[in-house]
């Protein structure tokens, strides 16, 4: 679905990935770990189009990334989630709203979506909060509600950055759940993460490769995580 090849990254001089290689299959989970300022965020970018590979080549969705027009890349976006760190809300809209915000860019009615989006809002644990504004949601209740808007276009891809950074152990599984279940469902996962625990917890559930990013390069973990 998304295959880098001999990708490298360059910010200004330096180098920020090199010679990446890497391939979500339909259905993968995948693990991406690495310390703070490794690129684990700068890959994730190169996977959904916001940053360009220096060199190298991305596909995605069978598609060379550079040969994508404007319309193209809309399209590859409806069809890969993004839960981002920081996890952005519109602070004057409520939560159903926010998350419904992908159907309102892609020009959908969100009245003819309601019951979809409340189902959403149940299966993540927040049908009694659809009408409560960001500032007034807990850290977990943002990255649910964060994960209900990366999957409210049914994408095929979902690409997690550090989902449970700042979650409690309890918070992290209940979200960890979330994303299995979706992997079951045939969603091809990444989820870049530094939570080891995290990893060892998923592995013991379902097959989930664990690849590192050292030294500018991608390997794959060894069997001590």
């Amino acid at each position: 679905m998304i295959e880098l090849h001999d990708v490298s990254y360059r910010y200004g001089a330096e180098d920020l990935l090199s010679n990446i290689t890497l391939k979500l299959a339909a259905g993968s989970f995948h693990f991406l770990t690495g310390p703070s300022g490794a690129g684990k965020t700068t890959l994730l970018k190169l996977c959904y189009m916001e940053l360009m590979a220096t060199s190298g080549q991305v596909t995605i969705f069978g598609r060379p990334a550079d040969r994508i027009g404007r319309d193209g890349v809309a399209q590859v976006r409806r069809r890969v989630g993004v839960v981002h760190q920081d996890c952005a809300f519109l602070d004057h809209l409520p939560l159903l709203e926010n998350v419904a915000l992908p159907l309102t860019v892609s020009g959908q009615s969100t009245e003819a979506n309601m019951q979809e989006l409340r189902d959403l809002l149940a299966w993540v644990g927040l049908s009694g909060r659809t009408g409560a504004l960001p500032p007034q949601l807990s850290g977990g209740e943002r990255q649910r509600a964060a994960l209900a808007r990366a999957v409210v276009m049914s994408p095929d891809v979902i690409l997690a950055d550090e989902p449970t950074g700042n979650l409690d152990w309890e918070m992290s599984l209940r979200l960890l759940t979330l994303l299995i279940e979706l992997n079951r469902m045939g969603k091809t996962i990444l989820i870049a993460t530094h939570d080891l625990n995290l990893i060892r917890q998923t592995k013991a559930q379902i097959a989930a490769r664990v690849l590192r990013i050292k030294d500018r390069r991608l390997q794959l973990a060894g069997a001590d995580l």
